[in-house]
């Protein structure tokens, strides 16, 4: 189980994008890295049956030319078949889905939680703020402590907040839906390094869109979705021999929006270049279709939030 508490405070790394310059942020109680933590050997994750899905607005341009368009019974098909596949491999916890709201269904954006803690998501759009209250709903039954976020930072969840097993850190993505003052707030809350990393395509308006820390110290991504200094900021963390950058291609068919168990990747499409490269760093691809979701812009990881260890309770679907 990743215990937030045990892992000590480090500086909040921030990047200057005119001089693309990597600074670490002074803080009176800086201490050293924590050293580096495997991943679970069995994750837990959090998903939200589509019974109400649909592209119902506009808010990402994914969505654009897409209202009523989402085939709702091979959503419901998609969506299942995702969760056996991820079911045998992990331990699956369910949220009620809510009349009303189509994005529910997109649980990474429900919020963060490590250790006994979870911060609820402050959401960007409109649209989806009838959905903090029952996520907290949710965090607060299966006894999390909520940590207070202030009303006027937008942050939404592990959508724009990855954490990085092997490094003890979390990754952290702005500029579209998460405000850029979120990685400070994150890294007080939870005592972990944050790296701030600026998004500038809106295709690609949350950081799992783009950015997928895999275990070992792996990480795959799209580097076109970043400014020059958060580019510069992940290669200079990573190692090359660490790094799969994917092409537009693989990037516009959401590859990054993937979830790793047990070695395995699931996502909805990869090139065979980008399969290869997976296979040569060690990991199988589960090509995983989710045609239906991407008309919302969410694929793989954007249904699943992964939970501290493996749950100890496996909730059934309400």
């Amino acid at each position: 189980m990743i215990d937030g508490r045990s892992m000590q405070e480090s500086s909040l790394v921030s990047f200057d994008a005119e001089a693309a310059v990597l600074n670490d942020a002074p803080r009176s109680d800086a201490r050293a890295a924590a050293p580096p933590r495997p991943a679970p050997a069995r994750r837990a994750l959090l998903m939200c049956a589509p019974d109400y899905f649909g592209v119902d607005y506009i808010i990402n341009p994914w969505m654009e030319n897409q209202i009523g368009q989402a085939a709702l019974p091979r959503a419901q098909a998609q969506w299942e078949n995702l969760r056996g596949k991820l079911a045998a491999h992990s331990d699956i916890a369910f949220v009620a889905p809510t009349p009303g709201l189509p994005d529910m269904v997109f649980t990474a954006n429900a919020g963060l939680a490590i250790g006994e803690k979870a911060v609820v998501s402050r959401f960007h759009a409109k649209e989806r703020r009838p959905e903090e209250r029952l996520f907290c709903d949710w965090f607060e039954a299966q006894g999390y402590s909520i940590a207070p976020w202030p009303e006027n930072v937008p942050f939404e969840g592990a959508g724009d907040a990855l954490l990085d097993h092997a490094r003890g850190i979390v990754w952290c993505g702005y500029g579209w839906r998460s405000g850029e003052t979120a990685p400070k707030h994150l890294q007080k809350i939870f005592g972990l390094r944050a790296v701030a990393l600026k998004l500038v395509d809106p295709r690609f308006y949350h950081l799992d869109t783009c950015f997928c820390p895999l275990s070992g110290g792996w990480l795959m991504y799209y580097p076109a979705a970043f400014d020059i200094a958060s580019r510069e900021a992940i290669r200079a963390i990573a190692p090359v021999e660490k790094r799969i950058e994917v092409g537009e291609k693989d990037a516009l068919s959401f590859a990054c929006n993937a979830v790793e168990v047990a070695g395995r990747v699931f996502l909805n499409d990869c090139s065979d270049d980008l399969r290869s490269r997976l296979i040569d760093a060690g990991f199988m691809p589960v090509v995983t279709p989710l045609s239906e979701f991407m008309k919302a812009g969410g694929a793989a990881k954007c249904l699943t939030l992964q939970l501290p260890g493996a749950a100890s309770t496996v909730m059934p679907r309400e």
